[in-house]
């Protein structure tokens, strides 16, 4: 049987726990918002939280928001989608296909600079996890909040 941890000080800056918030903050969104469409040509000038995201958007309004929101979530939940994983092998093939051609023409020489840069890049993993997973954290951290400020805009829209 499963049993759920309470939170320690330390989990408290998870990135399971980011995601959970921020999972929860779209649900709440989700079971907010009963008539999405309302939403439509709402502009998002006047929340700050949300104008962040303006730059991002071509539809400057809160349903593009909202729809971006779930499919975040969905993508956190279920993965990357198909067709992006798909786009994604087919460049790495490409590239694969592309060092294999460079690398039968390469000397001795460029062998031995590969593996002094692969054990640097070894060496460097650490601080891209890091850089990358505090990019990812501050990210879901934002998302949250507009997820946030989404549902209380609709709210006030609505007159809830």
């Amino acid at each position: 049987m499963m049993q759920m941890a309470t939170d320690s000080p330390g989990q408290k800056n998870s990135l399971f726990n980011a995601m959970n918030r921020f999972i929860g903050a779209v649900n709440n969104m989700d079971q907010t918002v009963m008539v999405p469409s309302l939403l439509r040509d709402v502009p998002v000038d006047g929340d700050s939280e949300l104008s962040s995201m303006k730059a991002d958007m071509d539809d400057g309004d809160m349903y593009g928001y909202y729809q971006l929101l779930k499919s975040i979530r969905l993508d956190i939940e279920w993965g990357v989608r198909r067709a992006a994983a798909e786009e994604r092998s087919k460049m790495q093939i490409t590239r694969m296909n592309s060092s294999a051609s460079l690398a039968s023409t390469s000397s001795t020489s460029s062998e031995e600079e590969e593996d002094d840069d692969d054990e640097e890049e070894d060496g460097d993993l650490e601080k891209q996890f890091q850089f990358h997973l505090t990019g990812l954290q501050g990210v879901l951290s934002k998302l949250t909040s507009q997820a946030n400020s989404l549902t209380k805009r609709y709210k006030q829209e609505v007159g809830i």
